[in-house]
């Protein structure tokens, strides 16, 4: 029998004070983007994270969320921006090892493939979010590869100079450059690992073959004239 030193505790107060001992005292806005990227995947948009469900991987109640995010779309923006100030990193580094045209090409897609396997899935969202995310979903992503256009324009006007070869129209051309990676990395996201190989040889003979033609372009530009 409980006696006045032993306090009878509801169901619901133990449930909840065990809930709470397993919470953190504090977390940052970087735990939280942490957690939501670890239930995301090939087959989980961002869009279909829940707050709660967030809060609950990051181990903070729910209202702490608030802290740091206003909502679950700012949380996804978030997202989609590191996405891509992550993947510009990568792919630019990957370019200025390259010193000629052919390997610029050849070690961008390499880059750009090898982020389909990264532990991160930071290309994922970008692929996944770009097509079936919301509307400010799909303006962030439009918004990062904006910025991939604009550091690949940069690159390739550096290349033309460096090699003496003409280049049509820089950003038109960086455009279709980015464009074309992205539409085809949708498709190789969702296929076998024994078939990407054929993907990629094929995306870097076609990225060649855009680069090839701005160069005659421009060539045939400077006959004219």
């Amino acid at each position: 029998m409980p006696t006045m030193t032993d306090p009878v505790l509801s169901p619901t107060l133990v449930s909840e004070e065990s809930r709470g001992r397993g919470r953190k005292v504090s977390i940052s806005r970087e735990d939280i983007i942490t957690a939501a990227l670890s239930l995301i995947g090939p087959n989980r948009s961002v869009s279909t994270l829940s707050l709660r469900e967030v809060a609950r991987e990051a181990g903070v109640a729910p209202n702490s969320f608030y802290r740091h995010f206003r909502d679950m779309d700012e949380l996804a923006i978030a997202l989609i921006d590191l996405a891509g100030s992550s993947l510009r990193k990568i792919i630019g580094d990957a370019r200025h090892r390259a010193t000629s045209e052919r390997s610029v090409v050849q070690s961008s897609v390499d880059a750009f493939m090898e982020q389909l396997d990264a532990d991160d899935k930071l290309l994922h969202m970008l692929l996944r979010e770009g097509t079936a995310g919301s509307e400010a979903f799909k303006q962030a992503v439009e918004r990062q590869l904006s910025f991939f256009e604009d550091e690949l324009q940069a690159d390739l006007v550096r290349l033309a100079g460096s090699n003496q070869t003409g280049l049509f129209e820089p950003a038109l051309t960086a455009k279709a450059m980015t464009r074309l990676v992205f539409a085809i990395g949708a498709t190789a996201m969702d296929l076998p690992q024994d078939q990407r190989a054929t993907v990629k040889k094929e995306l870097a003979i076609m990225l060649r073959m855009i680069v090839v033609g701005t160069q005659t372009m421009a060539s045939s530009r400077t006959v004219r004239r």
